[in-house]
């Protein structure tokens, strides 16, 4: 992620996604602020942390939000708000996506508006079901459309795709791997069948137990 994306489609922008909550103020945001600017310097981008950080200065209110930064190839910022949603202990439930993820695309490290895929699979989920989970070309577990996925395996390993295979570098997913709560290891469909336990997370939502569609044909 240290080198620079030689071709960034005009009009992207980076995007934080993160909630914020009276009194408490924004989980993990030193991740946030280090995953944009790494992001920043490998696009390209012009980089202005008093401007980044005036702009989330100006969160307040008594009331949670949900947040959306997104930041410019000129260093711009912009934050949007909306309420922040209620937190569920429902299981999410997942199915397999049939569209393959490139490993070798640079974007995949980035958060960006170039979410054309992403957003067409989520626009078209089934009834009942909360995420797609996305495979790479070797057919190996990447991620979800707004989602990382993390299992424990039998013998009570919790693991969580690497990189490599395509997945976006999740601050929630960071925060994991750095108190060692999780490891890296590439996964199969088959480690998602053998599964005890799996686990859909993101920095707004935390980590939320997922279970598979029924009907999904990639189950069995």
């Amino acid at each position: 992620m240290e080198s620079t994306v030689r071709t960034v489609p005009a009009g992207t922008r980076l995007i934080e996604t993160f909630g914020y909550r009276p009194g408490q103020g924004i989980a993990r945001l030193d991740l946030h602020l280090a995953r944009l600017e790494r992001s920043a310097r490998a696009l390209g981008f012009a980089f202005d942390p008093a401007r980044v950080a005036e702009a989330i200065a100006a969160l307040n209110g008594d009331r949670a939000l949900r947040c959306r930064l997104t930041m410019g190839a000129a260093g711009d910022v912009e934050i949007t708000t909306a309420e922040l949603p209620a937190g569920s202990n429902v299981p999410w439930v997942f199915r397999i996506s049939a569209a393959r993820l490139n490993s070798l695309d640079p974007l995949l490290q980035h958060k960006t508006t170039r979410r054309a895929v992403y957003d067409r699979w989520r626009a078209a989920l089934p009834d009942g079901v909360q995420e797609w989970v996305f495979l790479n070309e070797r057919g190996e577990v990447c991620e979800g459309t707004i989602t990382n996925i993390s299992i424990t395996t039998r013998a009570g390993a919790r693991l969580t795709p690497p990189l490599k295979t395509g997945c976006l570098p999740g601050v929630y997913r960071e925060s994991r791997l750095r108190k060692g709560l999780l490891n890296e290891a590439p996964l199969t469909l088959d480690d998602l069948r053998d599964a005890v336990s799996i686990n859909l997370t993101n920095s707004l939502r935390g980590s939320t137990h997922a279970k598979w569609d029924d009907s999904c044909p990639f189950k069995s």
